[in-house]
């Protein structure tokens, strides 16, 4: 597919030199637009590698496995043995021997660095957190919640759910509350102690799903993404579970989120964050991502590729498209206030079906497509009438078309009515014809 934009209000003719120079120059500078705001994000990630750590932190490390050594039973977290025992063994003649632990597994270093960043290295504050969090998933069955059926079904891809990863592989988990704006809901899911109590098993469950998918190793993946959408949802009949959880994640899940996208951010989310800002610290601020509603995708496109994007937030990804493996990739473009975009699929042969998804961040411009036979005889066949989307539009366009002669297909996007640049992403799959 061969790209091409056009200015309005009046576009030059493709067939001119000078005018496709000039398009292919404006698609480029939308590429390193889109490639600079990915380079923007300010945050560093820490890492797990113990060549990378100072002599501080590493003394740390090492004071902490010491007392964990000294317990005699064994502490397991997230399936990762802490403090591996000494093996014992009796002899034909009666005798027991000992023989030191084996080797410890890596992961155990990159766990213990989790609890010792989050007490800023205080060791002992560390190692009561590591005990504090053993118990309470002994209590909690936290190892066997995966297995269980805790009635949400209908929450499950709604409410929070883990879909996707990121640029640099992490796991994403979003979270949107908005559904319990509705009160028959609302009670059905927090009516009563028992309720709420269900809800919070439920989300440690979604929790644990995303620590599965962390590698837990040196130089891994070893934390996930949240993405956090604030629309619509009742923050002050929220309060209740969300301190709950929010209790939970820190007390037990320490540095298990590498960055916090907040979407749909209403003006007083931002009111309060500059309020509170000052009393974080720079690596805290470095996590948080704040977007207001309408630069959505435009956010999510920066930590997140389109294709893995859910729909409702300007993406290709629907429900159920990660199920057989990774999705074709898509190309992303960005289109500028005023301009018009031309998106060509050539070399389609006779008898093929093309099937295209195509999404702009925040709509609100005009899409059409046609299709251009190779014969010069031939007529330009209107695929889809040219048709305004809305900026509330949450599914992106899919469709499909079968060519009766060679030909190639053309997708135009106008926004020539709105100065705002807009991030935008397309891919599309030919069948060839059956011999």
């Amino acid at each position: 597919m061969s790209p091409t934009t056009t200015p309005s209000p009046a576009p030059a003719p493709a067939a001119a030199p000078s005018s496709t120079k000039g398009a292919k120059r404006s698609l480029m500078s939308s590429l390193m637009d889109a490639t600079a705001l990915l380079r923007s994000a300010s945050f560093k990630e820490d890492s797990y590698v113990a060549a990378a750590l100072p002599p501080s932190e590493l003394r740390a490390l090492a004071d902490l496995r010491a007392l964990l050594a000294t317990h005699p039973d064994p502490i397991s977290i997230w399936g990762v043995p802490l403090n591996p025992s000494p093996a014992a063994a009796t002899a034909a003649d009666g005798t027991t021997t000992t023989t030191p632990p084996a080797a410890a597994d890596e992961r155990a270093d990159v766990v213990l660095l989790k609890f010792l960043r989050a007490r800023d290295f205080r060791v002992r504050d560390a190692h009561a957190m590591v005990l504090r969090c053993a118990a309470w998933r002994g209590e909690f069955g936290a190892d066997a919640v995966l297995d269980e059926d805790l009635g949400f079904k209908d929450l499950e891809g709604v409410v929070a759910y883990m879909h996707g990863w990121d640029r640099e592989g992490h796991p994403v988990c979003y979270n949107a509350y908005g559904v319990f704006k509705d009160r028959g809901m609302y009670e059905r899911v927090f009516g009563d102690g028992d309720r709420l109590a269900r809800f919070l098993r439920w989300r440690v469950q979604v929790m644990e799903r995303g620590v599965r998918a962390l590698s837990l190793r040196p130089g891994g993946v070893n934390a996930i993404i949240q993405v956090t959408d604030l629309k619509d949802m009742p923050k002050r009949e929220l309060r209740a579970a969300s301190n709950q959880i929010l209790s939970l994640f820190q007390d037990n899940y320490p540095e298990m989120v590498a960055r916090k996208v907040f979407i749909n951010v209403p003006w007083y989310f931002s009111v309060l964050f500059s309020m509170i800002s000052p009393f974080l610290t720079e690596r805290t601020k470095s996590k948080f991502v704040i977007a207001r509603e309408g630069n959505v995708a435009e956010t999510l496109y920066k930590f997140i590729r389109p294709e893995l994007v859910p729909v409702q937030y300007g993406g290709l990804s629907r429900a159920g498209d990660l199920e057989n493996g990774p999705p074709k990739p898509a190309s992303e473009f960005t289109i500028k206030g005023g301009e018009k975009v031309f998106l060509e699929i050539d070399g389609i042969e006779a008898g093929a079906t093309i099937t295209w998804d195509l999404v702009v961040g925040g709509w609100d411009l005009e899409y059409g497509a046609e299709y251009v036979p190779a014969a010069e005889e031939s007529y330009t066949l209107c695929v889809e009438k040219t048709r305004m989307v809305p900026a509330t539009a949450e599914e992106p366009v899919h469709n499909a078309f079968t060519a009766r002669e060679a030909g190639k297909m053309v997708l135009s996007i106008d926004n020539s009515g709105s100065r705002k640049r807009k991030v935008a992403a397309y891919r599309y799959f030919v069948r060839k014809p059956s011999a």
